[in-house]
């Protein structure tokens, strides 16, 4: 199954600009004008106003609430640290900056038991994170679960060994790239792959010319029309409003939607939005501050749940 019906949203207690994660995700931008106390509460009203979005479409929403100690400023952004999968694995992930690895919380995996998902392993692959080897979950991968191919842009936060690792875990292919970006006129990798990719059902958003090299940047588009995606081309200047930050989700009416925040949704053209349609409802929440400071999108803020549910608890 490529989407899932419930997601799991960490609501922020400290969410604010990261100097850790500044050093590579060149979308992230300083506010030295409001109090951090104003950031807080304007992101919390972003968050709550998304979640409502989503579960006003049906969408099952588990909100856990982040904790104040120790501070973690990127805690809205769990999707990094875990993933979940229908054999029952949970994978645990190599983060670049050691704040963001006090993310990683045993309660909440424990919470998603008590919930009746079945847990059936824990793989835990912060030990990567002693040699420097790193790889941010589904920040740093793109998963077509049809197909069982990952796609991943190299960076500094996804490293190749652990990639190739998670690849045979799962038994999917990996289909590894380079992209970069311009910034100020010098390029730089880009820091996640889900900046600049998304892969749903039927279609597949994609900067391709954030791709240099033509070999892979071939690789990339043969890998997606083979798996029957209808490749949707977007544009440097759109993948900077998060264009690619996208997620397909589903509720449980059989419904599917394209999750996108209101920036990304406003920088697409009218055959863009057409396009998706055609297959989805779009969902478009506004989060600009936690865009501006947190340099991630809507994507970023949602992790799927693809666990089974013991049934057989409510019996």
């Amino acid at each position: 199954m490529q989407i899932s019906t419930t997601l799991l949203m960490v609501r922020p207690a400290n969410f604010g600009f990261n100097a850790e994660t500044a050093e590579n995700n060149f979308y992230q931008m300083p506010d030295n004008i409001r109090s951090t106390r104003e950031i807080s509460s304007l992101a919390l009203k972003e968050f709550d106003g998304f979640v409502a979005m989503l579960r006003d479409q049906g969408v099952n929403v588990i909100v856990e609430e982040d904790t104040s100690v120790p501070v973690k400023p990127d805690a809205v952004f769990p999707n990094n640290w875990f993933s979940t999968h229908p054999d029952g694995k949970l994978i645990l992930y190599p983060m670049y900056s050691p704040n963001r690895r006090l993310e990683r919380r045993k309660d909440l995996i424990e919470d998603l038991m008590k919930r009746k998902f079945k847990v059936e392993e824990i793989i835990d692959l912060s030990f990567f994170e002693d040699d420097a080897q790193y790889l941010e979950g589904t920040g740093s991968m793109v998963m077509d679960h049809q197909s069982k191919t990952i796609f991943a842009c190299y960076s500094e936060r996804t490293h190749k060994i652990p990639l190739d690792y998670v690849g045979k875990l799962l038994g999917y292919k990996v289909v590894g790239f380079h992209a970069v970006q311009e910034i100020n006129g010098v390029y730089a990798p880009i820091y996640h792959t889900n900046v600049m990719m998304h892969i749903g059902s039927d279609l597949a958003v994609v900067c391709l010319d954030s791709i240099p090299k033509a070999s892979e940047k071939q690789a990339v588009q043969k890998s997606l029309t083979q798996a029957g995606k209808k490749v949707v081309p977007i544009t440097p200047k759109q993948k900077f409003h998060f264009a690619g930050n996208m997620l397909e989700v589903g509720n449980d009416g059989g419904e599917k939607f394209t999750v996108m925040s209101e920036s990304a949704l406003d920088s697409l053209n009218i055959g863009q939005i057409q396009l998706i349609e055609k297959y989805s409802t779009i969902i478009s929440p506004s989060i600009p501050t936690i865009e501006k400071l947190g340099g991630g999108s809507s994507r970023c803020m949602m992790a799927e749940i693809f666990l089974s549910f013991d049934e057989s608890s409510l019996r």
